[in-house]
């Protein structure tokens, strides 16, 4: 028996000339004295919090365990295959792009990076910025750039809560303030930035704007409705199914039962993947056969190892939270809308 157990995750405060102070919309009972900007959640050196592996990273411990911690389903059985965060822009972001695999590799990458938007709250009238707008060539943007308005070709669309969005790689892409982002993507951080409103930080046009797609499957995903689960006191929200992750979000009144085992009319192979639960709202507690019970409380992480297998999520009244895992067949890009 495998001696891995839930990992309940450190959030890693990350400062950014874009973000916030205020973070009660998730983490009311923190105070900085910085705009932090993102809180990562599963990047290759966050660290577990709990257990006898406090204080070791996701990257050290799938090293050391390999399919064990990240299941059969990953691409590279020694690497943490997801990584989630939240975000917390009070500005804009700078206007960037992330490459697809094809350009990454082209680049001495591994991989690109892929990536979806949840939106856990948003203001009245926040946006974000997703693709050039119709017709707009990668040479007119690049004009853009050096007059300094790139943002006038940019397509901006309104966001509202509870909404998914996917980026795929190769998108231009900015978020604007208002909203608080819970995003999901491929173990990247290789970002590209086009243009940043005269901040003293550094462009990478020419790499920027050779990964650049003029036409891409970006936009908000197009989904089914909720789906009433164990005897109707249990919601589950298919938020998106891509190439490099699911989400689905689950909303808890009773206890409910979960598996590592990968969920795919497409794939019969039985292969697993990590899942990785992010408290929105409540609070519940994670239970595993002979672990230790977790605590998930709003803006917390929790890591299920696929090795696992069955596990149970018993919510403190009411939770919801979303729930992020490797696919374990291939999955088309999800259908979107602008």
């Amino acid at each position: 028996m495998t001696q891995l157990c839930p990992f309940l995750m450190s959030p890693a405060f990350d400062p950014r000339p874009w973000g916030t102070l205020d973070l009660s919309a998730i983490y009311p009972n923190h105070k900085f004295n910085e705009r932090i900007g993102e809180a990562w959640l599963t990047g290759d050196n966050c660290a577990v919090s709990n257990g006898p592996f406090a204080k070791r990273t996701l990257a050290d411990l799938s090293k050391e365990f390999a399919s064990e911690l990240v299941g059969t389903a990953a691409h590279d059985p020694q690497r943490f295959p997801l990584l989630l965060k939240f975000l917390f822009p009070e500005e804009k972001l700078s206007v960037q792009v992330h490459p697809d695999d094809e350009t990454a590799q082209r680049f001495g990458e591994p991989w690109g990076k892929n990536e979806c938007w949840y939106v856990a709250h948003a203001k009245p009238g926040s946006q974000v910025a997703l693709g050039l707008k119709p017709g707009v060539t990668r040479a007119q943007f690049e004009q853009s750039i050096h007059e300094k308005r790139a943002e006038e070709l940019l397509n901006w669309i309104n966001v509202y809560q509870g909404e998914m969005i996917y980026v795929a790689g190769g998108t231009v892409h900015t978020l604007g303030p208002g909203a608080v982002i819970v995003e999901t993507q491929q173990q990247s951080d290789t970002t590209y930035r086009l243009y940043d409103y005269g901040r003293p930080r550094p462009l990478h046009l020419e790499r920027g704007l050779a990964s650049v797609k003029e036409r891409v499957a970006s936009g908000k995903v197009i989904r089914p409705a909720p789906v009433a689960i164990n005897g109707g006191k249990n919601r589950r929200s298919s938020m998106i199914a891509a190439p490099y992750f699911t989400v689905d979000l689950f909303e808890l009144k009773a206890p409910q039962d979960f598996s590592t085992v990968v969920e795919s009319v497409k794939d019969e192979s039985g292969k697993t993947s990590v899942q990785i639960l992010v408290a929105v709202e409540g609070c519940g507690v994670v239970e595993a056969q002979g672990r230790d019970p977790v605590m998930l409380a709003k803006g917390d992480a929790v890591v299920i190892p696929a090795a696992l297998g069955a596990f149970r999520v018993r919510p403190q009244w009411a939770v919801e939270f979303l729930k992020a895992c490797v696919p374990g067949a291939a999955v088309p890009e999800p259908a979107t809308r602008l």
